[in-house]
């Protein structure tokens, strides 16, 4: 059977039998991978601890009928480790991978990148694990083809700036057309939705809680929206950071979005 190699993060593991496992990875060129790890679950096995969650493997497999099997796993980026020490990384890894496993299937080295980049930045600590989940789901939705606007309006494109927020409709709209209780974004909080976009962490680090808050719930609107299902993980997410403001804007940008909170 032909042999293929590649790079992937792993997103998620299920048992197979009584040492096997199934991995479903994202490939950096294969896009969605699952195969089977054989013996893995066994301690002898020379590279279970690879095809853990949020590993990024340089992977060699064999193509079967209906699932690939594991020749080979070595370690790019053992980021497993880090992230389960710390609750707030592990919750928004698991928001990120399974996003990831959600929007991609055919090949896209941008969303793998994002993907490996945002595992990365949990592991080390480099940002807030909120604000590293919020920029990931921003820019994974954005490369998607599903950029939300923060400046003119999403349906008549008439200049900013905006307040109200309507995840169904694309982002800001302008009060002409915006629905009755259409969650009201402050200025800090589009602010700081343009920055976790474009990657400008000098003013999203800076950012209050209260406004980080407001951020994620519109984040996680517009992500469910467009999903079209609620994610599983979403619902485990330690927003410690968020004030009770915040968590009023995220059930009112809910709401609005046609989703449970």
């Amino acid at each position: 059977m032909p042999t293929y190699r590649d790079e992937a993060v792993v997103l998620r593991t299920h048992q197979l039998g009584e040492a096997d496992r199934i991995i479903t990875m994202l490939g950096k060129h294969r896009g969605k991978i699952r195969a089977v790890a054989k013996g893995v679950r066994r301690t002898s096995s020379r590279f279970g601890s690879h095809v853990e969650p949020f590993m990024v493997v340089d992977l060699q497999c064999y193509e079967g009928r209906s699932l690939d099997v594991i020749q080979q796993a070595e370690s790019l980026g053992a980021y497993g480790s880090p992230i389960a020490a710390d609750y707030a990384s592990f919750t928004a890894a698991n928001v990120i991978v399974e996003t990831a496993d959600r929007l991609t299937d055919e090949a896209s080295p941008q969303q793998y990148l994002l993907l490996v980049g945002a595992l990365r930045a949990l592991a080390r600590g480099d940002h807030g694990a909120s604000l590293v989940l919020d920029s990931y789901l921003l820019r994974a939705l954005s490369i998607a083809g599903w950029a939300p606007t923060f400046g003119d309006c999403a349906v008549t494109g008439a200049p900013g700036p905006h307040t109200a927020f309507v995840a169904q409709l694309g982002g800001v709209v302008a009060d002409e057309v915006a629905p009755p209780g259409a969650p009201r974004l402050t200025p800090a909080t589009i602010e700081l939705l343009g920055a976790l976009r474009s990657g400008d962490w000098v003013v999203a680090d800076a950012a209050p809680a209260s406004t980080r808050g407001q951020a994620s719930g519109i984040i996680a609107a517009y992500v469910q929206w467009h999903l079209e299902r609620g994610l599983k993980s979403l619902h485990h997410l330690d927003r410690a950071v968020t004030a009770s403001a915040g968590r009023g804007a995220s059930a009112a940008s809910l709401e609005a979005a046609g989703t449970s909170a």
